[in-house]
């Protein structure tokens, strides 16, 4: 039986007050529920104005903001970005080419902040599969919604407790996984702001190479997207959902969407499907027109944890791959051509035609790479997005070995992208440097509390609850 509405209500007022107890300061802070005013900066990136005017007008009349001309009269502060670009023609008649409609791809993304420049909100839309408006509306639309709603919920992440200032500087040295790599300097930028003297830097070199670089004690933290073993050696925090996507260069689909298979995606990498107009591929894409060309495969070369999560799905989805190639960082590809990192990757696919490879889901929007809907255990074809990847963590069932090791891949939900995955961040259990231990500790509890609010903004899930509530009382019980 479901739970009823006041019953939800009453366990959302429960983690609240349990977060106030825990963290006496956070009531202090500004949050969510308080802001009723709000300045929209001048957004970023095209169709600026048309953005701006109507997501005035939707806030305006929402009844939940009011829209103010000055920043300094307004609770908080409303930084949006887009890029929309065209990603093809078709032709409306298929006998004539005088007549075409235009094919948009897109994102808006947004940040609320606070009078104190902390990140009340973040959020990332992505167009409408089916949208009977123009792209910049859907986006705005999305957006509005989204912002009221959170407003109206008023139950954001907490903030993060102040901590002691640092009187001496300290440089923590970390590397690893590429698949979070935006969002973590993203977030070590802000944090440096927060925190005087601390200074984290990050090198995105694969999660296999950061873990053996943890192990020879050369940095401080490690990048991981590969579960962690059990190892009492490392400690272990989740940080962010993340999802993979099959990104692609068919320039005959004149930006129209790819609808892939798990057989298909699984038949492509193994080697058993080799040309794009195999009967596979063309019984889910009826009216795409796929040229009888090969397929070129794009894939890792280094130790990725991308990889990890990519062959970890072909393995849930295909007996054939699981027994032939397995789950791994780095895989025995039978053929294809390899490219370093998520930015190779990408580069590589937008430089070939007819190409397919594998970045997350971040690496295909900012450099307007096309990626496919994959079909998920409910038969659905869903693209990736933050809605979609929010719904596979939704709707998958903890692990008997709690939280940490929770899978979402292949999550049943109808709406769940099945490509999804939980990321983290390992470091020694034992540090002989007390100094930066406690800096390092300090960082995991703002990641967990208020850099969580910055997930969404660059397509990201935050942590569900139940894992930021269990990792801050393991980090309580470290100091």
């Amino acid at each position: 039986m479901k739970r009823s509405r006041s019953a939800a209500l009453f366990a959302a007022l429960c983690w609240t007050i349990l977060l106030l107890l825990a963290f006496p300061c956070l009531s202090c802070a500004q949050n969510l529920g308080t802001v009723r005013t709000v300045f929209i900066a001048p957004v970023a990136g095209n169709n600026s104005a048309a953005i701006g005017k109507r997501l005035t007008e939707l806030l305006e009349h929402s009844g939940s903001l009011h829209v103010v001309s000055d920043p300094k009269t307004a609770d908080a502060v409303l930084h949006a970005t887009a890029s929309i670009w065209v990603s093809g023609t078709v032709s409306a008649n298929l006998r004539s080419n005088s007549a075409r409609d235009v094919n948009y791809q897109g994102h808006l993304s947004a940040e609320l902040i606070s009078r104190d420049r902390q990140t009340l909100w973040s959020y990332m839309v992505t167009p409408r599969t089916f949208r009977s408006t123009s792209i910049t509306d859907d986006l705005v639309d999305q957006l509005a919604a989204r912002l009221v709603a959170a407003i109206r919920s008023g139950i954001p992440y907490p903030t993060a407790p102040n901590a002691v200032l640092n009187t001496a500087s300290v440089t923590i040295q970390a590397a690893g996984s590429t698949l979070p790599a935006p969002l973590y300097l993203k977030w070590f930028e802000s944090y440096a702001q927060t925190r005087s003297g601390t200074v984290i830097l990050y090198d995105p070199i694969g999660s296999e190479a950061g873990i053996e670089r943890l192990k020879a004690g050369s940095i401080d933290f490690a990048g991981s997207d590969v579960p962690p073993s059990g190892s009492a050696d490392f400690l272990h925090f989740p940080t962010v959902l993340g999802g993979v996507v099959p990104i692609y260069n068919l320039p005959s689909l004149n930006g129209r969407t790819l609808n892939l298979t798990p057989q298909a995606l699984a038949g492509i990498y193994s080697g058993s499907i080799r040309k794009w107009n195999d009967p596979l591929i063309r019984e889910t894409n009826r009216g795409l027109h796929l040229p009888g060309a090969d397929i070129a495969v794009i894939h890792r070369t280094e130790g990725s944890g991308t990889t990890y999560i990519w062959s970890s799905y072909l393995s849930e989805v295909s007996p054939d791959w699981k027994s032939r190639y397995g789950a791994a960082p780095v895989i025995e590809w039978p053929l294809g051509t390899g490219a370093e990192g998520s930015e190779g990757v990408a580069r590589l696919v937008q430089q070939t035609p007819n190409s397919i490879g594998y970045v997350e889901l971040i690496y295909a929007i900012q450099d307007q790479i096309s990626y496919a809907a994959v079909r998920n255990p409910a038969g659905q074809f869903v693209k990736a997005s933050l809605d979609t990847i929010l719904a596979a963590v939704s709707d998958a069932a903890p692990s008997q070995s709690g939280d940490a090791s929770l899978s979402i891949l292949n999550a049943p939900g109808r709406n769940a992208y099945p490509i999804s995955a939980f990321t983290w961040i390992l470091l020694p259990a034992h540090s002989s440097d007390a100094r930066k231990r406690e800096a390092i500790l300090q960082f995991l509890q703002w990641m967990l509390t208020s850099g969580q609010k910055q997930c969404e903004a660059l397509g990201y899930g935050p942590l569900p609850r139940r894992v930021v509530s269990r990792e801050l009382e393991a980090l309580n019980q470290l100091k």
